[in-house]
């Protein structure tokens, strides 16, 4: 048998080194390279799923429609692509206690009971909880869970011989971190660890066809704790957002190799679980009796959906001898470029005032289509002259002041359109040969016409 050796491995990319470096030298990030022990395994735990194909052209190969079996949720349908693919890998990751695994025996309980789709044979493993635990929340969101087998098991080799036993089709992994492979002498949790066992489920969901959703923890910083190959395994990376003191969970997608990327399921914890919302532009707006300062409405893109939110900024007086740049659910580095903007091209200098933005509801934005939002917002703040409440404004913002077209324009001002919005602040290059009903749209080129606009 074939000596086990030591290897530095990165938690970031997988890389590995004979040597500790403080330094990854493959994908150059620090403090990232970990002990590991790297076991001799036998050719075959790695052997192809296929057989090995003879060349042949792309346009040749046959292509057959891909089952989805919904999970009756249509927000987390929404993130999914339309559901659970046989054979796909899905790893959901989130803070402790958000709401993953109450989102999981929902849907599994919906999909065992759906009688419109063909019969769903479901495992749910458990690493963490004990079969008593999940039967006592299921009891308390009262959900019909007689057709769903519990497995309180953190073995690997046990779990994948169940499989293989009792062929299901959807697996719940709760959660990867707890698997360990007698293969291996890292403790579970370890760099090793995870990756292995990951990859021997991603094996053993494709060569079954079996639909496998493997829950994962997150660290300090809200990414996926172990190493970064694991996303690059599977076929589904989702995440859980929201503050645990809000009622409002957020599913978004930032991997799917059977659907959109970036799409959003917007979900609500009651006392009977996760409850889908079907209209979240109306979550994020906030409903001011009579017009203020410093709010301004603006239109995100979500994967295929436009979503409605209100941008917040205060403009103050600073009190100190740096004044300070806080953006919550925007990114810190553009807010403070979008000032220099504001102040080279449209005259108003903020050097001596404290700036906070924030966006309503507590929604993550990284788009750049809400620059002129945020632009606007801060110039009503610093002017105390409120906004008319039936505008919306959208746009990306240049550092020679010039406003930029944004993608899936129409859609978003027929969003604003259907939630009565009857005046809209866009791109010229957005707007439309055919108008749209209901709405007025005023194109604009260069910040200072938005300044200008505001005014009237």
């Amino acid at each position: 048998m074939a000596k086990n050796k030591i290897a530095f491995v990165c938690t970031e990319c997988g890389g590995q080194s004979t040597k500790w470096q403080g330094q990854c030298p493959h994908c150059m990030t620090w403090n990232t390279m970990a002990e590991s022990i790297i076991e001799a395994s036998m050719p075959s735990r790695y052997a192809s799923l296929t057989q090995t194909s003879e060349l042949k052209k792309l346009n040749e190969v046959k292509m057959s429609a891909v089952y989805k079996r919904t999970t009756c949720i249509s927000e987390f349908d929404r993130v999914l692509g339309g559901g659970f693919v046989p054979g796909g890998v899905v790893l959901i990751g989130g803070d402790p206690g958000i709401g993953k695994s109450t989102l999981l025996i929902q849907a599994l309980s919906h999909m065992t009971n759906d009688k419109s789709q063909a019969p769903c044979k479901v495992i749910y493993v458990s690493g963490e909880e004990s079969p008593q635990q999940i039967a006592m929340r299921a009891k308390r969101l009262e959900l019909e869970v007689s057709d769903i087998f519990i497995l309180s098991e953190i073995n690997l080799e046990k779990i994948i011989q169940s499989i293989e036993k009792n062929k299901p089709d959807v697996v719940v992994i709760d959660s990867i971190q707890t698997i360990y492979s007698e293969e291996l002498q890292s403790a579970p949790g370890s760099v090793t660890q995870v990756r292995e066992c990951s990859a021997q489920l991603t094996r053993i969901a494709k060569q079954l066809e079996v639909s496998m959703i493997l829950v994962g923890h997150v660290t300090k910083e809200g990414s996926l704790a172990g190493p970064r190959v694991l996303e690059h395994i599977v076929d589904t990376v989702l995440y859980f957002e929201g503050d645990q003191n809000s009622s409002f969970r957020m599913v978004r997608a930032f991997k799917n190799r059977f659907g959109a990327v970036n799409e959003l399921g917007v979900f609500a914890m009651t006392e009977k679980g996760l409850r889908e919302v079907t209209n979240p532009s109306a979550l994020f707006l906030s409903h001011h009796h009579e017009e203020v300062s410093g709010s301004c409405i603006t239109v995100t893109q979500e994967g295929t959906r436009p979503l409605l939110i209100e941008i917040q900024a205060l403009v103050d007086n600073a009190h100190g001898a740096s004044p300070k740049r806080l953006g919550v659910g925007l990114e810190q580095n553009r807010l403070s470029m979008l000032l220099a903007v504001l102040h080279r091209h449209g005259g108003i200098a903020c050097f001596d005032q404290d700036v906070f933005v924030n966006a309503v509801g507590g929604v993550k934005i990284t788009e750049p289509g809400v620059d002129l939002a945020i632009l606007c917002a801060i110039v009503s703040s610093f002017k105390n002259q409120p906004i008319n409440q039936k505008t919306i404004i959208f746009g990306e913002v240049g550092l020679a002041g010039e406003v930029r077209p944004i993608q899936r324009g129409q859609e978003r001002i027929k969003e604003a359109a259907k939630l009565g919005f009857t005046r809209a602040i866009i791109p010229k290059a957005n707007i439309a040969k055919q108008k749209i009903a209901g709405i007025d749209v005023m194109g604009i080129e260069y910040l200072s016409q938005a300044l200008q606009l505001l005014k009237a």
